[in-house]
């Protein structure tokens, strides 16, 4: 299928109001008559969606239900965890602004994501965004051996391991998400979408302030790896499977393994659109007049 269609190729998403106590609720209330449709259609999951959406009054509530059922064991029990989230969706209200910007960047930009029931319920990349900014909370508040109990889970569970010191913007799309690492100093801003297999981490075992700082609205590539402080430019572009060793500039695609700017280095060819919502990840490839397949 051609990149054009396949990103337009699930069903166009409904757009919320631009206020955000109103998109709050929009939202909330889409999920519940996608989760009532879907138990209509799929009696089989009708006490699954009713335990997990339409029991809930809210979507703090749902979810932290559903994280709580997710990242539960024998010692760490279910109704300890749904408490715990529940007490920093309810009291932050920038936690819950930045997972309903998370389910919306989903729904926007991935067009396997039929519905937004579907992210809150099966998509673990958001689910490990949603738990790890409790983590990062608790890690702010001096409650480390949590946070640290609380990434292992996340961990285990979802196959992403993001230090809870790691500071992540709201607007992320981890999509697949499976082997995703981001280090202790990492810093990730708004509207970033990252693949599968995906490492920002740091290049040695001293400490300080050595992992890389991600800014806003790039588009990191399946298996990319960023190692050290450096800083990938707002609006830059990671092709998959590249190592990223230094800065890339703002709006610019790095490729390779070691990276090489596309344009080279000294004129690099830059890109007007935001790569991490536009998902456009081969645009760059006409550039090559050496590209031979």
């Amino acid at each position: 299928m051609p990149a054009e269609e396949h990103r337009n190729a699930s069903p166009a998403a409904p757009h919320p109001p631009t206020d955000t106590a109103e998109e709050a609720i929009w939202l909330w209330t889409q999920i519940k008559a996608e989760a009532r449709r879907d138990a209509e259609a799929e009696p089989a999951l009708a006490s699954y969606l009713y335990s997990t959406i339409l029991s809930h009054s809210s979507l703090e509530r749902s979810l932290s239900f559903h994280l709580g059922n997710k990242l539960c064991s024998s010692t760490l029990l279910s109704t300890l965890l749904y408490d715990l989230f529940l007490n920093n969706f309810s009291t932050d209200p920038d936690l819950r602004a930045a997972a309903s910007a998370d389910l919306l960047a989903a729904r926007y930009r991935d067009p396997a994501c039929v519905s937004f029931s579907h992210c809150l319920l099966n998509y673990k990349g958001f689910l490990a965004c949603q738990a790890h900014r409790v983590a990062h909370k608790l890690w702010t508040q001096s409650r480390r051996p949590l946070a640290l109990a609380l990434q292992s889970r996340i961990s285990d569970v979802f196959a992403v391991d993001i230090h809870p010191a790691a500071k992540i913007g709201k607007g992320i799309l981890f999509d697949h998400a499976t082997g995703v690492v981001v280090g202790e100093t990492a810093v990730i801003g708004n509207n970033v979408s990252i693949l599968h297999h995906v490492t920002l981490g740091g290049t040695g075992k001293f400490g300080g302030d050595r992992h890389p700082k991600i800014g806003d609205g790039v588009l990191i590539g399946a298996g990319a790896t960023i190692l050290g402080n450096i800083n990938i430019g707002e609006g830059a572009k990671i092709g998959a499977g590249s190592v990223v060793l230094i800065d890339v500039p703002p709006r610019t695609t790095a490729v390779g393994n070691p990276a090489r700017l596309v344009g080279g280095k000294e004129q690099p060819t830059k890109h007007e659109e935001c790569p991490g919502e536009s998902m456009d990840h081969t645009s760059f490839i006409s550039g090559w007049s050496d590209y031979i397949i």
